[in-house]
């Protein structure tokens, strides 16, 4: 029997582990998503190829694989494009499997750089050029997703996915992944460092999402405060010395404390102006060190003293070998006046504020507060991107670095309720909550179909404040806004249209039916459409502004 290249390659990535497919099906995709399936690989439809891309962006970040999306030639990649750009932005290993023109059709209307486009946003461009070679092709760009976590376009030639792949034609099989150990002196350096430190912060960003347990005993034996960038949230939730997120979703002690310290260790961790709220957290006498996988990220936003190129987890384990060599564990930062000071405002809710709601219109912290008490611990939060943004993050907990998923890299409106879908997936045994923005759920509403015909038993939470609250609030100086301002809409029709249960509230009590679904089957979604005050800005975008 012979077996095309499409199917050979869709059967052999679902081999190497690619369990999961998302995506907008045409005619150039059709085979190859077809095959994916028959070998094993689960696939959800998305509505929109931007919505498929970020679906599996979430997928890949909250389960530890390779995820998938599959794409049409030409038109579908350029619609995924915003989604694409995101993963490349953020190191998901994802493979975008894309069909392609074939290279003699010229004059085709699909034809367009896809390798151009691929590279444009970061992700790294790959093709199957013929049957003999398809399989170890495939194998590669597998290879450079996982090991690499990087975002890989697979361009698949639509005259090549047709031809025949030999029976002898090559297949490896997938290699395991050895992350980099530091150097011995590097090693010898960072203990030394945490030898003389007295109030040491760790920073674990993305690329320490794997290594919490690692970090948690080098915080112990370094005393060291445990924090993290906004994507990797959750972290070292539970910990007493958990300060939680650095940079402007900090709390003002959290901010306080990092800002005192006298050496900063960011793991996986750009550092840049969001976490170190353009550097005002760090003191001008800290010593700043990073860990990280890629070179080319040390020092990449603000000079550093020390750069260690390794795995971050075995980093944090050789460095807490070698100070228990020492036989001593030093008190550094975790002392009795930090605990006090953690143990009473270690939440946002802890901060006190004036409420701005009048009755018609709902305080988003005061909202975020009654469903942080109202939602199941073992959450998974989507967020969009903003002025609303921070409430979710900073006002809902989550249980650990897989409930929490800020698909932010590219700052694009919209992204949100695809996030929540792939993340609600990933995790199964978890309620989904997508948190966005009026404007980002109608730039999305397409997928709230996507939402009922998953059969995810999701809540989807409408911070509506009537238009683009950071044009608003940051950037109108008296200055007419009529471009960023919208009549009322009423969004709990909307979802009430694809099938969900849904709400409007402008105050606490008008979350009782929300109340009454949870306690409940879950039958169908549930949309919140919280009308919000909004009579200033965002302070943290403030502060982010003033910055540029």
């Amino acid at each position: 029997m012979t077996v095309t290249v499409a199917e050979a390659v869709g059967r052999r990535l679902v081999e190497l582990g690619v369990g999961q497919v998302f995506g907008v099906v045409g005619s150039g995709n059709f085979h190859l998503t077809n095959a994916m399936i028959a070998a094993g690989a689960r696939y959800l439809a998305a509505r929109h190829e931007a919505g498929a891309a970020t679906m599996a962006d979430a997928y890949a970040r909250t389960s530890d694989t390779v995820a998938a999306v599959s794409l049409h030639q030409g038109c579908g990649l350029t619609n995924a494009l915003t989604g694409v750009a995101e993963a490349a932005k953020s190191r998901t290993p994802l493979l975008v499997l894309a069909a392609e023109t074939a290279a003699a059709a010229t004059l085709s209307n699909f034809r367009v750089d896809q390798d151009g486009l691929a590279a444009s946003v970061g992700a790294v461009p790959m093709r199957v050029t013929g049957g003999r070679d398809a399989l170890q092709q495939a194998v590669s760009a597998y290879h450079v997703a996982r090991d690499q976590r990087r975002t890989v376009l697979l361009n698949l030639p639509l005259d090549v996915q047709q031809q025949p792949v030999p029976e002898e034609a090559a297949s490896p099989a997938p290699v395991a992944a050895t992350p980099p150990a530091p150097a011995a002196e590097a090693v010898d350096t960072l203990a030394g460092l945490f030898r003389r430190a007295q109030r040491p912060v760790l920073v674990a960003g993305r690329g320490a999402r794997h290594a919490g347990q690692a970090l948690r005993e080098l915080g112990a034996a370094g005393g060291a405060l445990l924090a993290t960038s906004a994507v990797a949230k959750g972290l070292f939730h539970g910990d007493p010395w958990d300060v939680d997120v650095s940079g402007g979703f900090s709390t003002p002690v959290a901010a306080d404390l990092i800002r005192g310290a006298d050496l900063v260790v960011g793991f996986g961790c750009a550092l840049n102006m969001w976490t170190t709220r353009h550097g005002r957290l760090l003191s001008p006498e800290a010593t700043l060190v990073q860990v990280d996988l890629d070179r080319s990220a040390l020092g990449a936003h603000r000079p550093i003293d020390v750069g260690i190129v390794a795995d971050t987890a075995r980093t944090a384990q050789a460095v807490t070998a070698a100070l228990a060599d020492d036989g001593r564990v030093s008190e550094g930062y975790r002392r009795p006046d930090v605990a006090a000071r953690l143990r009473e405002r270690r939440r946002w809710r802890d901060e006190p504020y004036d409420d701005w709601g009048d009755g018609t219109t709902i305080d988003p912290r005061t909202l975020t507060i009654a469903l942080d008490d109202l939602l199941p611990a073992e959450r998974v939060i989507g967020v969009d991107s903003g002025n609303f943004m921070g409430y979710p993050s900073m006002f809902l907990d989550v249980p650990d670095e897989r409930g929490f998923c800020f698909t932010q890299a590219f700052q694009s409106v919209g992204l949100g309720l695809a996030t929540a879908v792939g993340a609600g997936l990933a995790q199964p045994g978890r309620l989904p909550v997508a948190a966005v923005g009026d404007g980002g759920l109608l730039m999305a509403a397409s997928e709230l179909d996507t939402v009922v015909r998953s059969g995810l038993p999701m809540v989807v939470v409408v911070y509506d404040d009537g238009g683009y609250g950071a044009e608003v609030h940051h950037f109108a100086d008296g200055a007419p806004l009529d471009t960023v301002r919208f009549p009322p809409t009423d969004h709990a029709a909307i979802a009430r249209g694809h099938g969900f249960e849904a709400v409007t509230v402008r105050e606490v009590g008008d979350l009782a039916p929300l109340e009454a679904w949870l306690a409940g089957p879950r039958e169908q979604p549930f949309l919140v459409d919280a009308k919000v005050a909004g009579p200033r800005g965002a302070w943290w975008l403030e502060e982010a502004f003033r910055g540029h």
